[in-house]
């Protein structure tokens, strides 16, 4: 689900109109004891034709950045040589689920930010938080040299606890990497996932975490 919530999101931002999963089993599961009120379910009708269908298989998907400053302009990241950055955050909206933080954890785990980074982790909730907590992510990231912040849109809006000075430059597992938005409208916002954030944060540059 957390994967789904994602790719939703993140359809608006790469240009579509909406985003849409048909709800299926794993749905209907998350969403136990979640609502006052019974879910309604909406389908596509059985005889219903597509535009277009388009099929990936997403184990042969290089993970992808998307550069300044729009979310669509992606490149692979084995594209991004030696782009230096200032500060990672991981969290928000978008990648601050308990999944999110747990493959941060395995990152850093054993490991160290760069000492020139200022890692910033955001869990989306209180209760992600607590979970993260009880679960040890927390602390194998405040071991690695990360900061923990209380959940929170902080540096994705340009808010605080983290806001890009001119000339900084930031990777981020936020979803709009606009000009100005994390701060000065001289400051760079790169976009990944939280694997490349975390990998990133270790090497001091934009890096994928095979790299390592």
């Amino acid at each position: 689900m957390d994967g789904r919530f994602t790719i939703c999101n993140m359809a608006i931002e790469a240009g579509a109109k909406n985003g849409i999963i048909e709800p299926d089993e794993i749905t209907k599961k998350y969403l136990e004891n979640r609502s006052i009120r019974s879910p309604k379910f909406y389908f596509s009708d059985e005889d219903a034709v597509f535009e277009k269908v388009i099929k990936y298989n997403t184990e042969e998907i290089e993970p992808v950045v998307a550069y300044p400053h729009l979310p669509g302009n992606t490149h692979p990241v084995s594209e991004a040589g030696n782009i230096k950055i200032d500060q990672a955050v991981i969290g928000s909206c978008t990648n601050g689920r308990l999944s999110d933080i747990a493959a941060v954890a395995e990152i850093l785990k054993g490991k160290k930010v760069h000492k020139d980074v200022r890692l910033i982790v955001f869990p989306a909730t209180q209760e992600i938080y607590l979970a993260a907590l009880r679960a040890g992510y927390i602390e194998t990231i405040i071991e690695a040299g990360g900061a923990v912040s209380t959940p929170t849109c902080g540096p994705c809006l340009g808010g605080h606890a983290g806001i890009l000075a001119a000339g900084e430059r930031a990777i981020s597992t936020t979803n709009r990497n606009f000009v100005g938005r994390m701060g000065h409208t001289e400051s760079e916002v790169y976009l990944a996932s939280p694997y490349v954030a975390a990998a990133s944060a270790i090497a001091g540059r934009i890096i994928s975490p095979k790299d390592l």
